[in-house]
């Protein structure tokens, strides 16, 4: 069976999402969490778009490769909404994710996720990008939306699978997955290779 050349790996996630875990066991690949370490997300202003997930992906996987066994392979990822130039983060309050909805509304940007994927050996990232377009929202529906799902731990203060998506995202171009953090798709493709 295709899964069983995953059964002699310990695949490790490094991810307090939520959504990356469900994700990644729609794989139907046995993995764990790890013990999360808190790592500095900060980067110079001079990362762009795509190279920012990346490089905080990367960032991440050295804060754990020390801790990794021989038969460990460790995933880490990062997401980010890119907006006129610039990178839409968590919200820090909901002001703010009241004023990143009204920024999204009637406008097209794009999330990227940075994926890297490491053993003791070696590791590789790639990046994956999506197009979202929104209709133009109301602010009744975007405090509405921000009241009830409280989006403060998403970039962007937005979730495609939760109420907004429905109601407000009219089209995509890329991965839905990618959108809600991790592009199993892409990342199953990958894995495959890097086990090879």
């Amino acid at each position: 069976m295709i899964l069983d050349k995953f059964k002699n790996y310990n695949i490790i996630l490094a991810s307090k999402s939520p959504r990356r875990q469900v994700l990644l066991g729609q794989l139907d690949v046995n993995f764990k969490v790890a013990n999360i370490i808190d790592i500095d997300e900060s980067y110079n202003d001079s990362i762009k778009a795509g190279d920012i997930p990346k490089y905080l992906s990367q960032k991440k996987a050295k804060a754990y490769i020390n801790e990794l066994k021989n038969n460990d392979i460790l995933i880490t990822a990062d997401t980010i909404v890119w907006l006129n130039n610039r990178a839409l983060n968590k919200p820090k309050d909901r002001v703010e994710a009241i004023k990143m909805i009204q920024s999204l509304s009637n406008n097209s940007h794009k999330v990227y996720t940075g994926v890297t994927i490491s053993s003791k050996e070696k590791s590789q990232t790639f990046v994956s990008e999506t197009k979202v377009i929104f209709k133009k929202l109301t602010d009744d529906e975007i405090v509405y939306y921000v009241d009830k799902y409280k989006p403060f731990d998403k970039a962007g203060a937005y979730g495609i699978q939760e109420w907004i998506g429905y109601i407000g995202i009219t089209r995509i171009e890329g991965s839905y997955f990618n959108v809600m953090g991790l592009p199993v798709q892409q990342l199953y493709s990958e894995l495959l290779k890097f086990i090879k």
